[in-house]
């Protein structure tokens, strides 16, 4: 597909690229409707873009249809509200550049959104909170800064995409393995989800870069010493850790992160876990729920649902073609037919064999014991006579993002639902954080069972367990040429909000139509942490220029007139 004249484009590896292009050129409204940024007017707003155009160029300032990459392509229009369209897009390649811009929507008080790739779709992609922000799309300071391999450790800008990390290390021969998350065409710098040791990214970063409101640098922990040797070897700081307060913020703007990589290992045991009946989730989170928090399993642990799996797959169609959500006797024979088990556990052990042989024999002894009607299988993948192994050699499906390797292997599933040739596939989310506990688990995927089907859906789910909690998402697939689904999968969203946020759930991220329902859950003392936040909002963000509402943070002068969720 042609590239839009004057834009260049926005990946120079083709998969992904090819992927972009696909996804936005198929809006449900055709042109880009103009609008200005809130309280802003034409005459101004003109004079601040020709001073954004002197400061960035002509090649990176854009509006009027070349906004088309810069809206949230999975809107639901039935959601009722006005389009999330921004009055422009700049795209900056350096901090100089960034400080330059920053100044110019300070002095006409112009709010900007910010991202990194925009590619967290299903949650409003690039598409700002308030209509007529200005895109602030770093996906141009795509940089690698630093890399250690004797550490661990690689220093990147925000337009790095988990493939261009990839790319760097294997053309280095790097003895890394980066963490990916399910796309490889996503920003490090927005971190997601992995599967192998690093997987937890918010948890393996150590010292950050970031341009606050006023063009002001800061660095946090150790990188805030002009040099230090171990500016990205721990969180350790010399008073308060600043470090969280620019993750899902708006108080400043991550430049630079420095993010721990998994060591490349010598071996690699790719290892599922399948289990028959639908109750039997709640026996799969005690027993690897305590594996985790003993570390038998120190890596990531990947469940999934079957009807998810299937999506992967194949069309709803291919699966099933009578009315309503799929029945029980045909879930079972979807159990024979993709050689899964209602439920599926995925997960890898990585490092010495004679290491990843011992934790498997305890695995094996603990399912014996506790789960014995599962179904526990394993494959094994060594380097050559005793060296380091080469993460490629791994086929599919055991390798890829299970050994650091990139893809864009689940976009397949957004066309789940649809039904035409010309159906065009979209999907939004459900992903709370819930606790490691199978009782809890249970009530709770039962009852969003019940919402999907309200609705004459499939429950698509999985969930990421992590030594204590689990984030559980439950994805919201829907043909987006179709009003009915979209009406359908706007209220399974909000019935399955209210199912947990009256079991005490939030979700970790949320839509940008849904930030404020989420935030207004963090209630205690009067949301006094919401207050805090605000009150180092209006601190450093006097003018309220960065990406307002985002994560429900508001800048003072839109706090008043923007209603909140109850």
């Amino acid at each position: 597909m042609a590239v839009v004249p004057g834009l260049p484009p926005a990946y120079a590896d083709s998969t992904y690229q090819a992927a972009h292009e696909d996804v936005f050129s198929t809006p449900l409204t055709e042109n880009i409707e103009v609008i200005l940024p809130p309280g802003i007017s034409q005459e101004n707003f003109s004079q601040a873009i020709e001073k954004a155009i002197g400061v960035l160029g002509e090649n990176a300032v854009f509006t009027d249809n070349d906004l088309k990459y810069y809206v949230d392509p999975y809107d639901i229009p039935e959601a009722g509200e006005l389009r999330n369209i921004p009055s422009a897009a700049v795209c900056p390649s350096s901090v100089e550049e960034l400080q330059a811009l920053l100044k110019v929507v300070n002095e006409y008080k112009i709010p900007v959104w910010t991202f990194s790739r925009g590619k967290n779709l299903g949650y409003g992609g690039p598409a700002p909170c308030v209509p007529g922000c200005i895109a602030l799309d770093l996906h141009r300071m795509n940089k690698v800064i630093e890399v250690s391999e004797k550490f661990g450790y690689v220093v990147v800008e925000p337009g790095v995409t988990f493939g261009d990390l990839y790319t760097y290390c294997a053309e280095k021969k790097l003895k890394l393995w980066p963490s990916v998350a399910s796309l490889g065409w996503g920003s490090v710098v927005d971190r997601g989800m992995g599967f192998i040791p690093t997987a937890a990214h918010h948890e393996n970063i150590a010292g950050m870069e970031v341009v606050l409101a006023n063009g002001d640098v800061v660095r946090t922990g150790q990188y805030a010493m002009t040099k230090s040797p171990s500016a990205h070897l721990t969180k350790l700081s010399f008073g308060p850790t600043i470090d969280g307060l620019f993750l899902q913020s708006n108080l400043g703007i991550v430049t630079k992160m420095g993010i721990y990589l998994t060591p490349q290992p010598q071996s690699y045991m790719a290892c599922s876990f399948d289990m028959p009946e639908f109750d039997d989730v709640a026996t799969i989170v005690d027993v690897f729920g305590e594996m985790r928090r003993n570390g038998t399993l120190p890596s990531m642990v990947y469940v999934f649902h079957i009807n998810e799996w299937a999506a992967l797959f194949g069309k709803r169609s291919d699966w099933w073609k009578g009315e309503g959500p799929i029945p029980a006797w045909r879930t079972k024979e979807l159990q024979e037919e993709l050689g899964v088990g209602n439920w599926s556990v995925k997960f890898g052990l990585y490092g010495p064999t004679a290491i990843l042989e011992a934790q498997y024999a305890e695995v094996l002894r603990v399912v014996t014991e506790k789960a014995p009607t599962g179904k526990l299988q394993r494959s094994v993948f060594s380097g050559k006579d005793g060296e380091l192994l080469e993460a490629t050699s791994v086929p599919q499906p055991h390798g890829g993002i299970r050994v650091g390797v990139p893809s864009m292997w689940s976009i397949p599933m957004v066309n789940f639902y649809n039904a035409r040739e010309d159906s065009i596939g979209a999907h939004g989310a459900y992903s709370p954080i819930v606790p490691l506990e199978g009782k809890l688990l249970l009530d709770w995927v039962k009852a969003a069972k019940k919402v999907y089907e309200s609705q004459g859906f499939d429950l698509l789910c999985d969930f990421f367990m992590h030594e204590r909690h689990a984030v559980f998402v439950c994805m919201l697939c829907f043909d987006k040429t179709d009003a009915e689904q979209r009406v359908g999968v706007d209220k399974i969203f909000y019935g399955l909000f209210k199912e947990g946020s009256e079991r005490g759930f939030a979700k970790y991220r949320a839509h940008i139509k849904h930030m404020d329902y989420n935030a207004e859950l963090f209630d205690f003392n009067n949301h006094a942490y919401r207050r805090f936040i605000e009150t180092l909002k209006d601190s450093l963000d006097p003018n309220g220029i960065l990406s307002p509402g985002k994560m429900g943070i508001w800048p003072q002068r839109l706090r008043d007139s923007r209603a909140r969720a109850v």
